[in-house]
């Protein structure tokens, strides 16, 4: 009986598809703090098909943060379309939970800010709303092109409790250039 109840508690416990995403900001993220220009260091994510590529569905550059008075986040970006970088912008509309937003990009998402310290660094990570634990992109951005790396090992720490599977890491011009690389 003790095997059968141990079994079902691993079975309930593996089947689980939702991803815990840990954040360590406060309970109320300051939108109009993390206003202003931006620029990607690092990108993570649970497939390798969401960034090999130029093209790739998620392997986009975020360039501005800009909140709006009903504390929703503009999020202006660029990524390779059609030959060349685009710039696209998204609302990430603030929902119940602290430092979660539902966002329209590939269908329905949710964006949740994991850490910022307003002044340098903000860890984002976009979660595929519609089938959880299969699709999850994170970004360190950062205020400067340059690399902190205590804050890249902070980033490298936080995503080593999310399953991701692919990292890329920019240097300072490949993070100026944006989707050029």
């Amino acid at each position: 009986m003790k095997c059968l109840v141990l079994a079902l508690s691993v079975a309930l416990v593996c089947g689980t598809q939702a991803i815990f995403v840990p954040r360590t900001i406060p309970e109320d993220l300051d939108v109009q703090k993390v206003a202003g220009t931006w620029y990607s260091m690092a990108m993570a994510a649970s497939s390798i098909a969401l960034l090999n590529t130029e093209r790739a569905p998620l392997r986009v550059f975020v360039k501005e943060l800009r909140p709006t008075p009903e504390k929703n986040l503009e999020i202006v970006l660029n990524r390779w379309e059609d030959g060349s970088c685009a710039e696209r912008k998204i609302l990430a509309e603030k929902t119940e939970v602290p430092a979660e937003f539902k966002i329209n990009y590939l269908g329905e998402n949710k964006l949740h800010v994991l850490d910022t310290d307003y002044e340098n660094y903000v860890f984002l990570c976009m979660e595929n709303a519609a089938a959880p634990g299969q699709g999850l992109a994170c970004q360190y951005l950062a205020r400067t092109l340059t690399v902190d790396e205590g804050v890249m090992e902070q980033f490298n720490t936080a995503m080593k409790l999310l399953p991701v599977h692919i990292w890329l890491r920019f240097t300072p011009t490949q993070a100026k250039e944006r989707c050029l690389v």
